[in-house]
């Protein structure tokens, strides 16, 4: 089941379309991922958000 409901970063409205009728940003998915204890990614998305906030060990 996808979600319907959008809401836009600029504003902070929601909506239902994928530009906002508003102020004409891009709209983001409103609901957060389903969480599941045996994610596939998850050690991948971890390692990318690590090394873009530039957190983590640092290399010799």
């Amino acid at each position: 089941m996808r979600w319907r409901i959008r809401k836009c970063p600029g504003c902070g409205r929601y909506s239902l379309k994928e530009t906002c009728p508003v102020c004409g940003n891009e709209t983001k998915i409103a609901h957060p991922p389903k969480f599941s204890p045996e994610d596939p990614y998850g050690e991948y998305r971890r390692r990318l958000k690590r090394e873009l906030l530039g957190i983590g060990k640092v290399k010799a």
